[in-house]
Formats: structure tokens, sequence, C-alpha cells
């Protein structure tokens, strides 16, 4: 860090020097285990709610709506909620998260009805994207250099995969027995618990992050500079934004098309499960070992590799018609794409000011939510036209030729 120039710059520099040992002392786990928990609780909504309105007859259509709205609302949130934790750091944020999420959680649990679980999916979706913008921006801010931001923010990226297994397979097991332990006579018990683990966990997220110490306020950005098209205006910051929306849209080709195929080369739903857990233990491991070789990589060879990668993986994937090829596919996949959220988020942290690094996390997000709402309706509608193989292999040749973007983003 450079000499502090005036008094308040020395007493700026010490609180965020002493927030930053703080973070390396302790506090960091508290963030994850804050994330994990809140994000759990999402995912087991999202998990119980399409499974509740099949139940009850809906459409896959109606489906189909209800998950898009756990997107749809961080499309138009996260903006905002990136400017809200610029103003307010991490906590007013974090409670904010944790209050919606009680509400999306207490609706369905008392009003378990398809209009109702609508706005839970809203409110859920609202509480995720709001509390990922605060706890990015916080363990970003506190990191001292580059390395130490691809090391943290590895270790805050496994939150979202374990709360992912966690949320969905707590969700499953009370939908399945949770309503031996729910009062006798009510509708829908299991999925009632389901909901009342939601309307938990969220709780146990807020408590975890309290005690983390808020760091000092960033000098505030003029009017000019303090507005989204700033941040778009930068040309590094629009790569980034391209890279990630290309490998994000990666992520959901891989989700959507890899069940059609298995279906097509006639593998089990178990097989067909196991290939995408792959996927996503292969993204876990991956998070694991940047923070060990964290000092040798750089963002920008990082993301260029896994352009690469995931280019080459997607032309010989439609070509595997074994469990056991698809596997490895999706092991290599899962490899590629694993690093790129926390070489993205270190790269963001450079190339953005620091009094709109709120604002900069909220914008990614809502590009990437406004792709997993989009992209899934485009592929199907390719898929059934000209077969899910071109899918693949239009998607995969777009991403090599956006690696030149991704070796421009040298910071």
């Amino acid at each position: 860090m450079s000499e502090p120039k005036s008094p308040a710059d020395a007493a700026t520099l010490l609180a965020t020097e002493g927030a930053t040992a703080s973070m390396r002392g302790g506090w960091l786990p508290r963030l994850i285990a804050g994330h994990i928990f809140l994000h759990s609780s999402m995912v087991a909504m999202r998990m119980a709610t399409p499974l509740l309105a099949l139940r009850m007859g809906h459409s896959a259509w109606h489906v189909g709506l209800l998950l898009s709205l756990f997107s749809v609302s961080q499309v138009f949130l996260s903006l905002p909620a990136g400017r809200f934790a610029d103003r307010h750091g991490l906590q007013r944020p974090v409670q904010w998260a944790v209050l919606s999420a009680l509400a999306g959680a207490a609706m369905s649990l008392l009003f378990p009805v398809f209009e109702v679980m609508c706005l839970s999916a809203l409110c859920m979706g609202a509480a995720s994207g709001t509390a990922s913008v605060a706890l990015q921006r916080h363990v970003g801010r506190a990191a001292r250099d580059s390395v130490e931001l691809r090391r943290v923010f590895s270790w805050l990226a496994i939150g979202p995969a374990v709360s992912n297994f966690f949320g969905a397979v707590a969700a499953g097991f009370l939908i399945d027995y949770g309503a031996l332990a729910m009062p006798a006579g009510l509708s829908h018990p299991g999925f009632r618990a389901a909901f009342l683990f939601a309307l938990c966990v969220p709780l146990l997220g807020g408590w975890c992050v309290r005690s983390v110490p808020e760091l000092p306020a960033a000098i505030p950005a003029t009017d000019a500079q303090s507005s989204a098209w700033y941040l778009l205006q930068s040309p590094p910051m629009r790569r980034l934004l391209m890279v990630n929306w290309l490998l994000s849209s990666c992520w959901d080709v891989h989700t959507f098309v890899v069940p059609v195929l298995g279906h097509e080369r006639a593998l089990s739903a178990s097989v067909i499960g196991t290939i995408l857990g792959s996927f996503a233990v292969a993204a876990v491991a991956v998070r694991l070992l940047i923070p060990i070789a964290a000092a040798r990589v750089k963002e920008w060879h990082a993301l260029t590799a896994s352009m690469l990668l995931t280019a080459s993986v997607f032309v010989v994937y439609p070509l595997m018609h074994s469990a056991w090829s698809m596997g490895l596919c999706s092991v290599l996949l899962g490899i590629a794409l694993g690093a790129v959220q926390p070489m993205i988020m270190s790269t963001l942290h450079q190339i953005t000011p620091h009094a709109q690094h709120g604002q900069a996390i909220g914008l990614r997000l809502t590009t990437i939510n406004f792709s997993s709402v989009v992209m899934p309706l485009l592929f199907g509608s390719a898929g059934a036209v000209v077969g899910v193989s071109v899918v693949f292999w239009t998607v995969g040749t777009v991403v090599a030729l956006g690696a030149r973007s991704a070796w421009r983003l040298r910071v």
C-alpha cells in the first residue's frame, strides 16, 4: 500500500489494514458461512416450489415461469443493491437480504399456492443477489493486493457451491420426511417443512455476518462517475462483462443440454445426475486449488485458458456417447468454468474505482441473471430447430473467438 498523504488518509489506511488483518484472522470464514446459509435458503425454495407446483397440477410452462422469477428479481435489483452497498457497506444490505428471505419463505409457508410462490421466488432472488453483492464487495475491499484478491474470492466462491448441495439435499429430505414433524391437518406438510427450513437458515446467515466489522467508507464518486454508464465507458469493463457473459452462458448451456443429450443416449436419470454432479465437484475442487497457486496465476492467463478449454470441450462433447466419456467432459468443463468467478471478481476490483465496487458487482450480476433468464429459452428454441449438438458447437466457437478479449484483460 502507498504512504498516506494526510492524517485522514492515515486513519483510513490503518482502519483498512485492521479490517484486512481481522479478515485473515477469522472474519472470512464467517462471511463464507453467512453466504452459505443465505444462499441455501434460496436453493431450498428453488427446489421445493417447482415440485409443489407440479404436484398441484401446474404445467411445465408454469414451472419455467416460477424458476425464471428467481433470476428476474436479480436482473432489476442487482445494480440498485450495488449502489446501496457502496453507500452503506456490509451490514445494512445483509440485514435487508435476511428480511427479504424471511418474507419469501414465510409467504409460501403460510400460503402454499402458486401465485404466492411466485412472490416468494422474487423475494428469495432479491435476497440472494443483495447478499452476494454486499459480501463480494466487502471481501474485495479488504484484500491487500491482486494475489489476496484471487485467494479470498476463491474461498468465497466455494459458498454457493456448498449451498447448492446443502440447500437442495435438505429440502429434498424435508419434502419426503419432514411431514412427521409438522402439525397434523396441514396441506402439503413436507413442503411446508422445507419452507420452514428456508425461513430459519437466513437467520443463521445474518448471525454469522453481524459481528464482521465495517470497512472505512470509500471516497464518494463524483456525479459524472456515479452511474453504471460511466463504468460501461471503460473498455476493460466492457471486455470483462463480455467474457463473464460468454462463460456464464456456457454454464447454462451445460445445465440445459446435458439432460437432453443423456436422454437421447438412453442414460438413466441417476447417470445424468452423476454427470452433472461431477461438473459441480470439479468446480469446487479447482476453487480449493486457486488459493494455493494464486501467486503464480494471473487473471487474464486463467480466463484465456478457461475459454479455450471450454471451447475445446464443447467441440467434442456432442460426439461422446458413453456415460464415462461424458463424465470426463463434464469434469474438464467444471475445471474450466470453476476457475472463472474468482478471476472475474479479482479483475473487476482492480479495474473499477473503490467507490463503485458494489455497483460494478451489481452490473455483473445483472448480466449473468439476464443470461440465465433468456439463454435457456434461446437454447431450447435453437435445439428444437437445429439440434443440441449444433448449439454446443456454435457456443464453443463464439467462446473461442471471445478468448482474445480475455487475453486483453491485463491489469
